[in-house]
């Protein structure tokens, strides 16, 4: 079997270079993934952009149709990062819908990965942190709503703590979150996920896994998930400028391949989102978030 990937050319809303989120890489990680050959004989699964009806499950009507018509109050555009004009309300909903996509392939498939994704600050009200759409939220809605599965976990190893996803499934029994982040980074005032484990900054590769691993069990014994999303964010490497975990590449992969391969032991069906990366030398980020793409595919 060919690891799916999702990809669609909409993910890169083409920000000029000296912007402070580096939206090129989305499109240079597909060249990479291409020049490479990790995109299959078929290429790309191309997403269609998530309905409205999909996106308002997980956020409020009113925020929903702000997005969709370029009209985000300016405050905010401010907690988001960017403004949002139509080029990225059609990379949002893209972008969603790349995650939706993907999850229906590892329902399929056992395993596929997105090259988007893992926006993971914006809650029901609105968006944050470089998230307009919480695309993994509404992804586990739709799966829900369709019937498709009964319980998910999300594994989410982004540096910064996936308070939104948190705050939309706060109450919700049949979602458990589980985030591991950098105790001192963004956001100021954490959530609380079903299980956070806070590390402290320069926690280095090997205490990093060391911690992994027996959390995660801790979570996958309460969430008894049917389904998972795996946010493999690399802003936990030691030369991003928002992460200060201080993880090597090797450090990265080895994470990816444990938490794939306790949930593909397992039986359990994984969609990979690429989550936060955040280095300027687009080229060698780019390089990083292929990586779970890499590592995904040992397992298929």
């Amino acid at each position: 079997m060919c690891l799916p990937i999702v990809h669609h050319p909409a993910f890169d809303a083409r920000f000029d270079e000296a912007h402070r989120f580096p939206m090129s890489k989305f499109s240079r990680l597909a060249k990479i993934l291409k020049e490479d050959g990790l995109d299959g004989p078929n290429g790309f699964y191309v997403p269609a952009p998530a309905l409205p009806g999909w996106l308002q499950l997980a956020h409020d009507a009113r925020y929903v149709d702000q997005v969709l018509g370029a009209n985000v109050p300016p405050a905010t555009e401010k907690a988001i990062g960017f403004v949002v004009d139509p080029a990225v309300a059609l990379r949002s909903r893209t972008a969603t819908g790349g995650t939706v996509l993907t999850a229906r392939l590892a329902l399929g498939e056992g395993l596929a990965c997105n090259t988007a994704g893992g926006s993971h600050h914006a809650s029901a009200t609105g968006g944050a942190g470089f998230s307009v759409f919480n695309d993994v939220a509404v992804a586990a809605k739709v799966l829900l709503a369709d019937g498709d599965v009964d319980r998910i976990l999300i594994v989410d190893c982004d540096v910064h703590q996936g308070d939104g996803t948190a705050r939309i499934f706060e109450g919700d029994s049949r979602v458990f979150t589980f985030s591991v982040h950098g105790e001192k980074n963004y956001p100021a005032v954490k959530a609380n996920s079903d299980l956070d484990l806070s590390l402290p900054d320069r926690t280095g590769d090997t205490a990093y896994l060391e911690a992994l691993i027996p959390a995660l069990d801790q979570a996958f014994e309460q969430a008894k998930p049917d389904f998972a999303f795996f946010n493999a964010g690399v802003d936990p490497h030691t030369d991003d400028r928002l992460g200060r975990l201080s993880l090597s590449d090797e450090g990265l992969a080895e994470r990816d391949r444990r938490v794939i391969g306790f949930l593909r032991d397992r039986q359990i069906p994984v969609a990979c989102v690429i989550g936060g990366g955040y280095s300027r030398d687009i080229e060698t980020l780019a390089r990083r978030h292929s990586i779970v793409h890499r590592v995904a595919r040992e397992f298929t």
